[in-house]
């Protein structure tokens, strides 16, 4: 019993983890047709922002001030890094090859700069919330409780943005047709810029969360990335709803492999996952309907 509570709460803790940062990759794939390999540095950035701007030195009440000083400043770094690799190669015949080119350079830029700056060594950002729950002879800390909870929610509100409001249905409209949403009045580069914001936001939520539960450093994003990419590619390219539920799928898929094979091996599974579910359901869990 004590097996399969710990399976599930790290199924429910990387899942949430997992479903932030793909739902970024989904939800620029579904709007602008490209995919963003700088994801996992902007994750990495988010933890380190969050770690400069107060949480180390002021601990956790520094942490609540700085979260939100770091997800405007990422969100921000994201609008740039659209500007800057994505909008040039627009419309171009080559241009989804050129954005991967670009994001994947910006990528390892971001990184290899962390590791200049901040060095290799191991950081950790301060938990939210101290302290652990027992459930059932298990303990979890409250900061994987606060994980298991807001990713959830943050995702909640954002399908509720996309599908209620006036913005969203006009992301929605630009994700349908391109030229059809500019004959409609949409200005389409700015629903660019919004979704490259908000997908930033997300992977560095994802950061924080990740850097206050285990470790910050340079690399920290690489694993997060390719699992996120597992995720947007069997849950459907595009498809919020199936990358949600394809991302604890994948968590529940890594924490029986880590528990039951090891870490080590952990990727090879995945990607042995992954390809039989792409020769199943080459659409992914739910098709876009892009």
């Amino acid at each position: 019993m004590q097996t399969i509570l710990s399976i599930v709460i790290a199924t429910l803790v990387s899942g949430s983890l997992f479903a932030l940062v793909a739902a970024g990759l989904s939800l620029v794939w579904g709007t602008l047709g490209v995919f963003n390999f700088a994801q996992g540095s902007l994750l990495m950035l988010g933890a380190y922002a969050a770690y400069f701007l107060g949480g180390n030195a002021l601990g956790r009440t520094g942490l609540l001030l700085a979260v939100p000083a770091a997800l405007v400043l990422l969100g921000q770094l994201g609008v740039v890094a659209y500007l800057l690799l994505v909008r040039p190669f627009i419309g171009s015949p080559t241009g989804e090859l050129a954005v991967i080119i670009a994001t994947l350079a910006a990528g390892t830029l971001f990184e290899n700069g962390a590791q200049q700056f901040f060095t290799a060594q191991f950081r950790k950002l301060p938990p939210i919330l101290t302290g652990h729950v027992d459930i059932a002879g298990n303990s979890i800390a409250w900061q994987q409780v606060i994980t298991i909870f807001v990713a959830p929610a943050i995702l909640l509100g954002l399908a509720s943005f996309l599908k209620l409001s006036k913005t969203g249905f006009a992301v929605r409209a630009v994700a349908q047709n391109h030229d059809s949403a500019l004959l409609l009045g949409i200005p389409v580069n700015r629903i660019y810029m919004l979704v490259f914001f908000v997908a930033t936001l997300l992977a560095a939520l994802a950061g924080i969360l990740f850097g206050g539960q285990y470790y910050v450093t340079p690399n920290m994003g690489g694993d997060l990335m390719l699992q996120a990419f597992i995720v947007v590619v069997f849950g459907g390219l595009g498809s919020l709803t199936g990358t949600v539920i394809a991302a604890y799928v994948v968590g529940l898929i890594t924490a029986i492999s880590n528990f039951y094979i090891g870490l080590f091996w952990t990727p090879a599974v995945l990607f042995a996952f992954l390809f039989v579910a792409v020769i199943v359901r080459p659409s992914g869990l739910v098709a876009s309907s892009k």
